[in-house]
């Protein structure tokens, strides 16, 4: 047996609790991971509260969690790396947990350097950064407008773009502004009047946009791009009205090498991903209000 944090209801909080499960066996394909850290993310609290349920009320306690770190414990059948024993990062099922399944294509190896909280908390919004990068073809000479440049995604996405070559304009509201400068972005202020300060802070232009924030400023995105074809979006809800593609899923992106490249680029310092603060598994609770309260710099990551 091994403890695990799961819910038999949708709900606050409060409804995520600390249980015995039998240990998950992999299956055929799958990874087996003794978790060290496991990052939260707001899709948690979105699965936990039921807004992916289609209405469907929960027939047996489920558990909860994508993000992981951790090493090895068992493959399945056809698995020849990782092996077990190997220190590992990336996505799961379920990995607020002690154990969690996986599978090779979700994990890459930890570099030694990176600290088992960090990489813990890379998956989810580490992979999202990358794959809409891609998406927007972003590259050497171009000038990037982020919206929330100091979110989960935002931070990753900022520093990895001017690692391959980019300048980087993000918005964030005024608490943030020497946040977003320190990863290297020239920060803007949302809000009214955003176009103008954005043209002040990239007088030649902007070649593309990725709103991680979904507050409304996909219009002005559109403006300042010259049109919706690199611009893309993770949270607004408004994005077919302006033309603007909402990216959810790596669907004809190549992905292959996401987490691979941001653990030599964590390892190298050349990302770097603040830890706002660690809790024990069984204060998930916890975690989650304080992740839902917003405003924080950096993961919260829970240590099983």
């Amino acid at each position: 047996m091994s403890s695990a944090i799961r819910f038999s209801s949708y709900g606050d909080p409060d409804v995520l609790g600390l249980d015995d499960v039998p240990d998950p066996v992999p299956g055929a394909g799958q990874v087996l991971v003794r978790v060290r850290a496991a990052g939260v993310n707001l899709a948690d609290s979105k699965r936990r509260r039921g807004l992916w349920s289609g209405g469907k009320d929960l027939s047996a306690p489920t558990g909860v969690g994508f993000d992981l770190a951790g090493v090895v414990e068992a493959v399945g059948e056809g698995v020849a790396s990782p092996a077990v024993g190997d220190e590992v990062f990336g996505t799961g099922t379920h990995t607020y947990a002690e154990l969690a399944l996986s599978t090779p294509a979700q994990l890459a190896l930890r570099p030694a350097e990176v600290p088992w909280e960090v990489a813990g908390g890379v998956g989810v919004a580490g992979r999202t950064a990358y794959r809409v990068l891609r998406q927007l073809e972003v590259g050497p000479g171009d000038t990037l407008l982020i919206h929330a440049a100091a979110g989960g995604v935002g931070i990753i996405a900022t520093q990895l773009a001017i690692a391959w070559g980019a300048s980087v304009v993000g918005t964030a509201g005024p608490d943030n502004q020497a946040f977003v400068r320190e990863l290297g972005a020239t920060p803007v202020r949302y809000g009214d009047g955003l176009a103008e300060r954005v043209r002040a802070a990239a007088p030649d232009g902007v070649d593309a946009v990725l709103d991680a924030s979904g507050r409304g400023e996909l219009g002005v995105s559109v403006e300042l791009a010259g049109g919706p074809e690199r611009v893309i979006t993770i949270a607004a809800s408004d994005a077919k009205e302006h033309g603007v593609r909402f990216s959810d899923s790596d669907k004809g992106v190549d992905v292959t090498d996401a987490f691979p490249e941001l653990g030599r680029r964590l390892a190298a310092g050349d990302v770097v991903l603040p830890v706002w603060r660690t809790y024990p598994l069984a204060e998930a609770a916890e975690a989650h209000r304080a992740s839902e309260n917003g405003h924080l710099r950096g993961k919260i990551v829970l240590l099983p």
